[in-house]
Protein backbone atom coordinates (compact mmCIF):
# COMPACT_ATOMS: atom_id res chain seq x y z
CA UNK A 1 0.00 0.00 0.00
CA UNK A 2 1.39 3.47 -0.87
CA UNK A 3 1.95 6.20 1.75
CA UNK A 4 2.39 9.93 1.64
CA UNK A 5 3.21 12.71 4.14
CA UNK A 6 0.44 14.97 5.29
CA UNK A 7 0.96 18.33 6.92
CA UNK A 8 -1.20 19.00 9.95
CA UNK A 9 -1.78 22.02 12.13
CA UNK A 10 -0.57 24.68 9.69
CA UNK A 11 -2.07 28.05 10.46
CA UNK A 12 -4.25 29.66 7.80
CA UNK A 13 -2.01 32.70 7.60
CA UNK A 14 1.12 30.64 7.03
CA UNK A 15 2.82 31.85 10.28
CA UNK A 16 6.41 30.73 10.79
CA UNK A 17 5.77 29.68 14.35
CA UNK A 18 3.03 27.31 13.43
CA UNK A 19 3.50 23.92 14.85
CA UNK A 20 3.99 21.29 12.21
CA UNK A 21 3.43 17.64 12.56
CA UNK A 22 4.08 15.02 9.94
CA UNK A 23 2.92 11.54 9.89
CA UNK A 24 2.56 8.77 7.28
CA UNK A 25 -0.99 7.90 6.26
CA UNK A 26 -2.28 5.55 3.55
CA UNK A 27 -2.74 7.24 0.18
CA UNK A 28 -6.36 6.27 -0.05
CA UNK A 29 -7.02 8.12 3.23
CA UNK A 30 -4.94 11.19 2.41
CA UNK A 31 -6.75 14.48 1.98
CA UNK A 32 -5.64 17.25 -0.28
CA UNK A 33 -5.02 20.69 1.25
CA UNK A 34 -8.04 22.96 1.23
CA UNK A 35 -6.58 25.17 -1.50
CA UNK A 36 -6.07 22.20 -3.80
CA UNK A 37 -9.59 21.01 -3.16
CA UNK A 38 -10.95 24.36 -4.28
CA UNK A 39 -8.84 24.28 -7.44
CA UNK A 40 -9.98 20.71 -8.12
CA UNK A 41 -13.60 21.73 -7.87
CA UNK A 42 -13.07 24.57 -10.32
CA UNK A 43 -11.63 22.16 -12.88
CA UNK A 44 -14.52 19.76 -12.68
CA UNK A 45 -16.65 19.82 -15.82
CA UNK A 46 -20.15 21.03 -15.29
CA UNK A 47 -22.87 18.45 -15.44
CA UNK A 48 -24.20 18.22 -18.96
CA UNK A 49 -27.79 19.17 -19.52
CA UNK A 50 -30.07 16.18 -19.44
CA UNK A 51 -30.52 14.79 -22.98
CA UNK A 52 -34.04 13.51 -23.53
CA UNK A 53 -34.07 9.82 -24.37
CA UNK A 54 -34.96 9.15 -28.00
CA UNK A 55 -38.15 7.19 -28.29
CA UNK A 56 -38.46 5.04 -31.39
CA UNK A 57 -41.93 4.09 -32.48
CA UNK A 58 -42.83 0.62 -33.69
CA UNK A 59 -42.63 1.83 -37.29
CA UNK A 60 -39.25 3.48 -36.66
CA UNK A 61 -37.82 0.18 -35.47
CA UNK A 62 -39.21 -1.73 -38.45
CA UNK A 63 -37.84 0.92 -40.80
CA UNK A 64 -34.39 0.75 -39.19
CA UNK A 65 -34.32 -3.05 -39.44
CA UNK A 66 -35.31 -2.98 -43.12
CA UNK A 67 -32.72 -0.33 -43.99
CA UNK A 68 -30.06 -2.38 -42.20
CA UNK A 69 -30.97 -5.43 -44.30
CA UNK A 70 -30.89 -3.44 -47.55
CA UNK A 71 -27.46 -2.03 -46.78
CA UNK A 72 -26.14 -5.40 -45.64
CA UNK A 73 -27.07 -7.03 -48.95
CA UNK A 74 -25.73 -4.11 -50.98
CA UNK A 75 -22.39 -4.57 -49.22
CA UNK A 76 -22.21 -8.38 -49.39
CA UNK A 77 -23.89 -9.40 -52.65
CA UNK A 78 -22.07 -9.30 -55.97
CA UNK A 79 -25.06 -8.21 -58.05
CA UNK A 80 -28.33 -7.50 -56.20
CA UNK A 81 -31.67 -6.58 -57.73
CA UNK A 82 -35.02 -5.46 -56.33
CA UNK A 83 -38.12 -7.25 -57.56
CA UNK A 84 -40.88 -4.74 -58.20
CA UNK A 85 -44.41 -6.06 -58.63
CA UNK A 86 -46.02 -2.59 -58.16
CA UNK A 87 -48.05 -3.72 -55.14
CA UNK A 88 -48.18 -1.90 -51.80
CA UNK A 89 -45.37 -4.03 -50.33
CA UNK A 90 -43.13 -3.27 -53.32
CA UNK A 91 -43.94 0.42 -52.94
CA UNK A 92 -42.86 0.37 -49.28
CA UNK A 93 -39.71 -1.61 -50.09
CA UNK A 94 -38.74 0.83 -52.85
CA UNK A 95 -39.30 3.78 -50.51
CA UNK A 96 -37.06 2.13 -47.88
CA UNK A 97 -34.34 1.55 -50.48
CA UNK A 98 -34.40 5.20 -51.50
CA UNK A 99 -34.08 6.20 -47.84
CA UNK A 100 -31.28 3.72 -47.20
CA UNK A 101 -28.98 5.16 -49.88
CA UNK A 102 -30.11 8.79 -50.06
CA UNK A 103 -28.98 11.11 -51.61
CA UNK A 104 -27.66 8.63 -54.18
CA UNK A 105 -30.10 6.29 -55.94
CA UNK A 106 -30.14 2.67 -54.74
CA UNK A 107 -27.12 0.76 -56.15
CA UNK A 108 -29.21 -1.88 -57.91
CA UNK A 109 -31.90 -2.00 -60.61
CA UNK A 110 -35.60 -2.82 -60.41
CA UNK A 111 -36.82 -6.06 -62.00
CA UNK A 112 -40.43 -6.50 -63.04
CA UNK A 113 -41.39 -10.04 -64.10
CA UNK A 114 -44.25 -9.19 -66.44
CA UNK A 115 -47.09 -11.62 -67.01
CA UNK A 116 -48.84 -9.21 -69.43
CA UNK A 117 -52.00 -9.66 -67.30
CA UNK A 118 -51.45 -7.05 -64.61
CA UNK A 119 -53.99 -4.28 -64.02
CA UNK A 120 -53.55 -1.31 -66.32
CA UNK A 121 -53.16 1.01 -63.33
CA UNK A 122 -50.20 -1.08 -62.16
CA UNK A 123 -48.31 -0.61 -65.42
CA UNK A 124 -48.85 3.15 -65.27
CA UNK A 125 -47.44 3.44 -61.74
CA UNK A 126 -44.54 1.04 -62.46
CA UNK A 127 -42.92 3.31 -65.03
CA UNK A 128 -43.62 6.46 -63.03
CA UNK A 129 -42.08 5.05 -59.81
CA UNK A 130 -38.93 3.86 -61.59
CA UNK A 131 -38.38 7.30 -63.11
CA UNK A 132 -38.93 9.04 -59.77
CA UNK A 133 -36.39 6.76 -58.05
CA UNK A 134 -33.79 7.25 -60.79
CA UNK A 135 -33.37 3.47 -61.08
CA UNK A 136 -32.99 1.23 -64.09
CA UNK A 137 -36.16 -0.78 -64.74
CA UNK A 138 -35.70 -4.25 -66.24
CA UNK A 139 -38.88 -5.83 -67.60
CA UNK A 140 -38.73 -9.55 -68.36
CA UNK A 141 -41.36 -11.66 -70.10
CA UNK A 142 -40.95 -15.39 -70.51
CA UNK A 143 -40.55 -15.86 -74.30
CA UNK A 144 -41.86 -19.43 -74.07
CA UNK A 145 -45.06 -18.24 -72.38
CA UNK A 146 -45.46 -15.57 -75.04
CA UNK A 147 -44.97 -18.11 -77.85
CA UNK A 148 -47.45 -20.57 -76.35
CA UNK A 149 -50.05 -17.90 -75.55
CA UNK A 150 -50.24 -18.91 -71.89
CA UNK A 151 -53.15 -17.15 -70.16
CA UNK A 152 -55.09 -17.48 -66.89
CA UNK A 153 -58.33 -18.54 -68.55
CA UNK A 154 -57.09 -21.59 -70.48
CA UNK A 155 -54.06 -22.79 -68.56
CA UNK A 156 -54.85 -22.52 -64.85
CA UNK A 157 -51.82 -23.18 -62.61
CA UNK A 158 -49.54 -23.37 -65.67
CA UNK A 159 -50.04 -19.63 -66.10
CA UNK A 160 -48.38 -18.91 -62.74
CA UNK A 161 -45.67 -21.49 -63.30
CA UNK A 162 -44.68 -20.26 -66.76
CA UNK A 163 -45.05 -16.52 -66.35
CA UNK A 164 -43.94 -16.04 -62.75
CA UNK A 165 -41.80 -18.97 -61.59
CA UNK A 166 -39.98 -19.73 -64.83
CA UNK A 167 -39.93 -16.07 -65.83
CA UNK A 168 -38.24 -15.08 -62.57
CA UNK A 169 -35.62 -17.82 -62.83
CA UNK A 170 -34.88 -16.85 -66.43
CA UNK A 171 -34.40 -13.19 -65.49
CA UNK A 172 -32.08 -13.95 -62.57
CA UNK A 173 -29.94 -16.28 -64.70
CA UNK A 174 -29.92 -13.97 -67.72
CA UNK A 175 -28.59 -10.98 -65.77
CA UNK A 176 -26.50 -12.91 -63.24
CA UNK A 177 -28.23 -11.57 -60.12
CA UNK A 178 -27.18 -13.37 -56.94
CA UNK A 179 -29.52 -11.56 -54.52
CA UNK A 180 -33.12 -10.53 -55.13
CA UNK A 181 -35.08 -8.31 -52.74
CA UNK A 182 -38.76 -9.13 -52.40
CA UNK A 183 -41.70 -7.73 -50.47
CA UNK A 184 -42.96 -10.98 -48.94
CA UNK A 185 -44.04 -10.85 -45.27
CA UNK A 186 -44.33 -13.55 -42.64
CA UNK A 187 -47.97 -12.80 -41.84
CA UNK A 188 -49.17 -13.37 -45.39
CA UNK A 189 -49.06 -17.15 -45.61
CA UNK A 190 -47.87 -20.10 -43.51
CA UNK A 191 -44.96 -21.11 -45.78
CA UNK A 192 -43.67 -17.54 -45.74
CA UNK A 193 -43.93 -17.51 -41.95
CA UNK A 194 -41.17 -20.10 -41.63
CA UNK A 195 -38.88 -18.64 -44.28
CA UNK A 196 -35.87 -16.65 -43.08
CA UNK A 197 -35.09 -13.08 -44.11
CA UNK A 198 -32.12 -14.40 -46.13
CA UNK A 199 -33.60 -17.30 -48.11
CA UNK A 200 -30.94 -19.30 -49.94
CA UNK A 201 -31.59 -21.02 -53.25
CA UNK A 202 -29.71 -23.74 -55.09
CA UNK A 203 -28.30 -23.18 -58.60
CA UNK A 204 -31.69 -24.45 -59.81
CA UNK A 205 -33.40 -21.77 -57.64
CA UNK A 206 -34.97 -24.37 -55.36
CA UNK A 207 -35.71 -23.63 -51.71
CA UNK A 208 -35.19 -26.22 -48.97
CA UNK A 209 -37.08 -25.20 -45.80
CA UNK A 210 -34.99 -27.68 -43.76
CA UNK A 211 -31.68 -26.10 -44.77
CA UNK A 212 -32.04 -22.56 -43.48
CA UNK A 213 -29.35 -20.58 -41.69
CA UNK A 214 -29.79 -19.09 -38.21
CA UNK A 215 -30.25 -15.33 -37.99
CA UNK A 216 -29.45 -14.56 -34.36
CA UNK A 217 -29.06 -10.96 -33.14
CA UNK A 218 -29.67 -9.59 -36.65
CA UNK A 219 -26.50 -11.23 -37.95
CA UNK A 220 -26.88 -12.49 -41.51
CA UNK A 221 -24.65 -14.92 -43.36
CA UNK A 222 -24.78 -14.03 -47.04
CA UNK A 223 -22.03 -16.37 -48.21
CA UNK A 224 -23.01 -18.63 -51.07
CA UNK A 225 -21.28 -20.81 -53.61
CA UNK A 226 -21.02 -19.96 -57.27
CA UNK A 227 -24.37 -20.44 -58.98
CA UNK A 228 -26.35 -20.18 -55.75
CA UNK A 229 -28.47 -17.15 -54.96
CA UNK A 230 -30.60 -15.71 -52.21
CA UNK A 231 -33.98 -14.08 -51.93
CA UNK A 232 -34.01 -11.36 -49.28
CA UNK A 233 -37.13 -10.03 -47.55
CA UNK A 234 -36.49 -6.64 -45.90
CA UNK A 235 -40.09 -6.26 -44.65
CA UNK A 236 -40.53 -9.87 -43.54
CA UNK A 237 -41.37 -8.81 -39.97
CA UNK A 238 -43.97 -6.24 -40.99
CA UNK A 239 -47.72 -6.87 -40.87
CA UNK A 240 -50.34 -5.69 -43.32
CA UNK A 241 -51.37 -3.01 -40.82
CA UNK A 242 -47.74 -1.88 -40.43
CA UNK A 243 -47.50 -1.46 -44.20
CA UNK A 244 -50.61 0.70 -44.35
CA UNK A 245 -49.59 2.84 -41.39
CA UNK A 246 -46.16 3.40 -42.95
CA UNK A 247 -47.71 4.34 -46.30
CA UNK A 248 -49.86 6.91 -44.48
CA UNK A 249 -46.94 8.29 -42.47
CA UNK A 250 -44.54 8.58 -45.41
CA UNK A 251 -47.05 9.62 -48.07
CA UNK A 252 -46.11 6.78 -50.43
CA UNK A 253 -47.95 6.65 -53.74
CA UNK A 254 -49.73 3.36 -54.39
CA UNK A 255 -52.05 1.93 -57.04
CA UNK A 256 -55.58 3.44 -56.72
CA UNK A 257 -57.06 -0.07 -56.83
CA UNK A 258 -56.31 -0.39 -53.11
CA UNK A 259 -59.05 2.17 -52.41
CA UNK A 260 -62.76 1.50 -52.76
CA UNK A 261 -64.54 2.78 -55.87
CA UNK A 262 -67.37 1.60 -58.14
CA UNK A 263 -65.88 -0.96 -60.53
CA UNK A 264 -67.29 -3.47 -63.07
CA UNK A 265 -67.10 -6.92 -61.50
CA UNK A 266 -68.27 -10.50 -61.82
CA UNK A 267 -68.50 -13.12 -59.09
CA UNK A 268 -66.82 -16.38 -59.96
CA UNK A 269 -65.76 -19.35 -57.78
CA UNK A 270 -66.28 -17.32 -54.63
CA UNK A 271 -64.12 -14.44 -55.87
CA UNK A 272 -65.17 -10.96 -56.98
CA UNK A 273 -63.17 -10.32 -60.15
CA UNK A 274 -62.79 -6.96 -61.85
CA UNK A 275 -63.26 -6.70 -65.60
CA UNK A 276 -60.20 -4.56 -66.37
CA UNK A 277 -60.03 -4.82 -70.17
CA UNK A 278 -61.65 -6.51 -73.14
CA UNK A 279 -59.52 -9.66 -72.75
CA UNK A 280 -61.64 -10.76 -69.79
CA UNK A 281 -63.77 -13.71 -70.90
CA UNK A 282 -67.33 -13.58 -69.70
CA UNK A 283 -69.27 -16.81 -69.26
CA UNK A 284 -72.52 -17.21 -71.24
CA UNK A 285 -75.13 -14.96 -69.68
CA UNK A 286 -72.60 -13.32 -67.37
CA UNK A 287 -72.96 -9.55 -67.09
CA UNK A 288 -70.54 -7.29 -65.17
CA UNK A 289 -72.10 -5.64 -62.13
CA UNK A 290 -70.83 -2.39 -60.69
CA UNK A 291 -69.82 -2.76 -57.04
CA UNK A 292 -67.91 -0.62 -54.57
CA UNK A 293 -64.79 -2.75 -54.15
CA UNK A 294 -61.11 -2.48 -53.37
CA UNK A 295 -58.16 -4.89 -53.48
CA UNK A 296 -56.06 -5.99 -50.51
CA UNK A 297 -53.53 -7.72 -52.77
CA UNK A 298 -52.78 -7.31 -56.47
CA UNK A 299 -51.51 -9.68 -59.15
CA UNK A 300 -52.83 -10.78 -62.53
CA UNK A 301 -56.27 -9.20 -62.68
CA UNK A 302 -58.25 -12.37 -63.65
CA UNK A 303 -56.72 -14.07 -60.57
CA UNK A 304 -57.03 -11.26 -58.01
CA UNK A 305 -60.23 -11.12 -55.99
CA UNK A 306 -61.60 -7.84 -54.68
CA UNK A 307 -63.48 -7.22 -51.43
CA UNK A 308 -66.62 -5.14 -51.09
CA UNK A 309 -65.69 -2.03 -49.18
CA UNK A 310 -66.37 1.67 -48.68
CA UNK A 311 -62.80 2.47 -47.58
CA UNK A 312 -61.88 5.18 -50.07
CA UNK A 313 -59.09 6.88 -48.09
CA UNK A 314 -55.97 5.79 -46.22
CA UNK A 315 -57.60 6.41 -42.85
CA UNK A 316 -60.61 4.36 -43.89
CA UNK A 317 -58.38 1.49 -45.02
CA UNK A 318 -56.42 1.52 -41.74
CA UNK A 319 -59.67 1.57 -39.76
CA UNK A 320 -60.89 -1.39 -41.82
CA UNK A 321 -57.61 -3.25 -41.18
CA UNK A 322 -58.08 -2.87 -37.43
CA UNK A 323 -61.42 -4.68 -37.65
CA UNK A 324 -60.75 -7.34 -40.28
CA UNK A 325 -60.37 -11.00 -39.31
CA UNK A 326 -59.49 -12.47 -42.71
CA UNK A 327 -56.20 -12.92 -44.55
CA UNK A 328 -55.30 -10.49 -47.31
CA UNK A 329 -54.45 -13.42 -49.62
CA UNK A 330 -57.93 -14.88 -49.46
CA UNK A 331 -58.50 -13.17 -52.80
CA UNK A 332 -55.55 -14.84 -54.56
CA UNK A 333 -56.74 -17.63 -56.84
CA UNK A 334 -53.24 -19.17 -57.05
CA UNK A 335 -53.31 -19.88 -53.30
CA UNK A 336 -56.35 -22.09 -53.82
CA UNK A 337 -54.54 -24.38 -56.25
CA UNK A 338 -55.04 -27.84 -54.75
CA UNK A 339 -52.29 -29.36 -56.88
CA UNK A 340 -49.52 -27.10 -55.61
CA UNK A 341 -49.60 -25.05 -52.44
CA UNK A 342 -47.47 -21.98 -51.83
CA UNK A 343 -44.70 -23.98 -50.16
CA UNK A 344 -44.41 -26.35 -53.10
CA UNK A 345 -44.35 -23.40 -55.51
CA UNK A 346 -41.56 -21.79 -53.48
CA UNK A 347 -39.53 -24.99 -53.48
CA UNK A 348 -39.73 -24.95 -57.26
CA UNK A 349 -38.48 -21.37 -57.47
CA UNK A 350 -41.57 -19.20 -57.02
CA UNK A 351 -40.90 -16.06 -55.07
Amino acid sequence: MGYRCRRRGAARGGRADARRRWRAVPLRQARLPQCRLRRHRRLRPRAAAAVPAMTLTHLDRLEAESIHILREVAALAHKPVMLYSVGKDSAVMLHLARKAFHPAPPPFPLLHVDTTWKFRAMYALRDKAARAAGMELIVHRNPEAVAQGINPFDHGALHTDMWKTEGLKQALDLHGFDAAFGGARRDEEKSRAKERIFSFRTPAHRWDPKAQRPELWHLYNARHAKGESMRVFPISNWTELDVWQYIAREGIEIVPLYFAAPRPTVERDGLILMVDDDRFRLAPGEVPVERSVRFRTLGCYPLSGAVESEAATLNDVIREMLLTTTSERQGRAIDKDAGAGMEQKKQQGYF
